[in-house]
């Protein structure tokens, strides 16, 4: 059976800038559940790169000595699923350095798509996304953490995709589960 073509899809997930419940700017911490659910959710669909994004270097550091001890320490070692999942992660500062990189990368800048949980104008939708999939366009999907994205980065993507509603009012999903249905969504087996 033939290797499937790599896809060209990478999933950022930003700490800074993000917006508290008040909708203030903020920077949020980096979690050890959301490092192993968004790596594993990633590798799972066949997402290339995992962008772990915090501007705080001891951030940087906490994220960088957990994957470390998954992919190159005795984590690894014991637990070589996990090693496999986790390497897809890379932590940058900002995210005009995981654009510039992934240009470099796909040879071509992705196209920018974000989360939200209320509806914006500029929506595309899961069966056009489906198609770029299919056309080869190089995808960067990007997910906030606290209460969502910071205006300024709605403002300069893309597009966004429809935000996932369940049966009542309340919608508060965790990032890790919004991750895994949106890539289901896009990219699982129908």
């Amino acid at each position: 059976m033939a290797a499937e073509k790599p896809l060209r899809i990478d999933i950022a997930l930003l700490h800074y800038p993000v917006v508290n419940r008040c909708c203030e700017i903020i920077g949020s911490a980096v979690t050890n559940l959301d490092l192993h659910d968004l790596a594993r959710a990633g590798r799972t669909y066949g997402i290339d790169t995992c962008w772990i994004v915090t501007p705080y270097e001891d951030q940087q550091e906490l994220a960088g000595q957990i994957v470390r001890h998954w992919t190159d320490g005795h984590g690894g070692t014991v637990n070589p699923d996990r090693k496999e999942a986790l390497s897809l992660l890379a932590i940058r500062a900002d995210l005009a350095m995981v654009l510039a990189e992934a240009t470099a990368k796909w040879g071509e800048q992705p196209l920018v798509l974000a989360t939200c949980a209320r509806p914006r104008e500029n929506t595309l939708g899961y069966e056009k996304v489906r198609g770029l999939i299919r056309q080869d366009r190089p995808l960067l999907l990007l997910f906030g953490t606290a209460w969502g994205l910071a205006p300024e980065v709605l403002a300069g993507v893309d597009a966004t995709l429809p935000p996932l509603r369940g049966q009542g009012d309340f919608n508060h999903l965790s990032v890790r589960s919004a991750v895994a249905i949106i890539l289901d969504r896009l990219l699982g087996l129908r």
